[in-house]
């Protein structure tokens, strides 16, 4: 029987080995570090409750939207440059910042007189 070597394949699988220990082990952790942080919203009586969210400054927010009312609702906000129409009974995800420090208003564009709120960035 003849055994032939291959130097080179043998230092690519340990090259290759190496980077997979290195994304389990230092990246992995690093991406749950940045991974958004989620906030909800529901939709009731055409109401946002809370009808306040506080979120800190400088972070990326996942906002999941739950819309329980029989009727579609728009999530509207100028300042934070987002529109979005949650059909009736459903949830939807609306995605915002990083943010500085302030009050960011939104409407529920169907029904504005009720259907109002602020999230407040500090």
């Amino acid at each position: 029987m003849i055994i032939i070597s291959f130097p080179i394949l043998n230092l690519f699988i340990r090259v290759t080995s190496m980077r997979y220990l290195l994304f389990m082990f230092v990246l992995l952790p690093a991406l749950a570090i940045a991974a958004d942080l989620e906030y909800r919203l529901t939709i009731r009586d055409h109401r946002f409750e809370p009808p306040e969210l506080r979120v800190p400054a400088g972070k990326k927010i996942k906002l999941i939207i739950d819309n329980q009312d029989g009727s579609a609702e728009e999530f509207e906000s100028h300042e934070l440059n987002r529109e979005k129409v949650i059909p009736p009974k459903s949830k939807a995800t609306v995605y915002i910042g990083p943010l500085s420090p302030g009050r960011y208003p939104f409407v529920g564009e169907f029904h504005e007189k009720t259907a109002n709120g602020v999230i407040i960035v500090e």
